[in-house]
């Protein structure tokens, strides 16, 4: 089982949306010199929705090598069309990652039969763990937990990242799958308290510009330190509020530039983060001792 703290990773890009390979080499060492616990490749925050199919299979491919087994590795493969997420697992797979996190089918909301459906077609055709990935605030449909304790009893559905930051809904989760799959957070501002509360760990945006920190959080949740991680959940709070003032993965993008780990690069119809917004993340930053 995957555990601890799992960087939801950036794909670096230069100015013209192109993908910046070297800055993408550059962070992943970054994270294996940091401590991070594994890495999610091509995921939200990874500008999945904007990359072509082999852009997508690129960035897990330079990802898988250049992490040569020494931690695992997450690819992103989810998509709103069953067929193309089936496709994106099997070429993950044969990349040799770890897991494959597939989100939610966005845009043409199924029903919950549906979704149900779609997460067993892949599941039984592809063996490798499969986690399952529930964001309703992007995804307009939300997987519930009756249809999670339904796809827990397939074996090759290793987990959920519920990133709703509900944990009443958490630890129903963990009360019910628990000793099924693991029950991921997705949600930074309230990881610890599912960790705490039995989950296996926190797939994060906050862990690009602070993964040993994070690591630790995780490490500290994990150990039932409940004082400590939640002192520590504290001290990251600025960051974890100011990194979603736009839509991720703006501001963390924008955060890693002025660390000098990336350019500037966004893709379209994302957008630099504005600059009304500026003194907000870099405050935070300097609050968290980044800057």
């Amino acid at each position: 089982m995957i555990t601890g703290s799992m960087v939801a990773l950036v794909t670096p890009m230069h100015a013209d949306g192109g993908v910046d390979w070297d800055g993408l080499t550059r962070v992943v060492d970054f994270h294996l010199r940091e401590g991070t616990d594994s890495i999610v490749a091509v995921g939200t925050t990874g500008e999945s929705a904007t990359l072509d199919v082999t852009e997508h299979c690129q960035v897990i491919s330079r990802v898988v090598q250049q992490v040569a087994g020494r931690i695992p590795v997450i690819a992103g493969t989810g998509a709103n069309s069953t067929h193309e997420a089936l496709q994106l697992t099997e070429e993950a797979k044969g990349l040799g990652v770890d897991a494959c996190l597939l989100v939610t089918p966005y845009y043409n909301k199924p029903t919950q039969e549906g979704m149900y459906q779609h997460f067993k077609y892949i599941a039984e055709r592809v063996d490798i763990p499969q986690i399952l990935y529930n964001v309703p605030g992007r995804t307009s449909v939300d997987l519930l937990p009756e249809t999670v304790e339904r796809l827990a009893d397939i074996d090759t559905i290793a987990g959920i990242k519920e990133a709703t930051g509900d944990i009443d809904r958490a630890r129903r989760l963990i009360a019910s799958c628990g000793s099924k799959m693991a029950i991921y957070s997705g949600d930074d501002p309230t990881a610890v308290e599912l960790i705490l509360a039995g989950g296996q760990g926190n797939i994060s945006v906050t862990a690009n510009v602070a993964p040993a920190r994070m690591a630790e959080l995780c490490r500290l949740a994990l150990a039932g330190e409940t004082d400590a991680a939640r002192r520590l959940n504290e001290a990251l709070m600025p960051l974890h509020t100011n990194l979603f003032i736009e839509s991720n993965p703006i501001p963390v993008k924008w955060a890693m530039q002025q660390m000098a780990l990336i350019e500037g690069g966004i893709r379209l119809p994302l957008t630099p983060l504005a600059e009304g917004a500026h003194d907000a993340v870099r405050d935070a930053m300097k609050r968290c001792g980044l800057l």
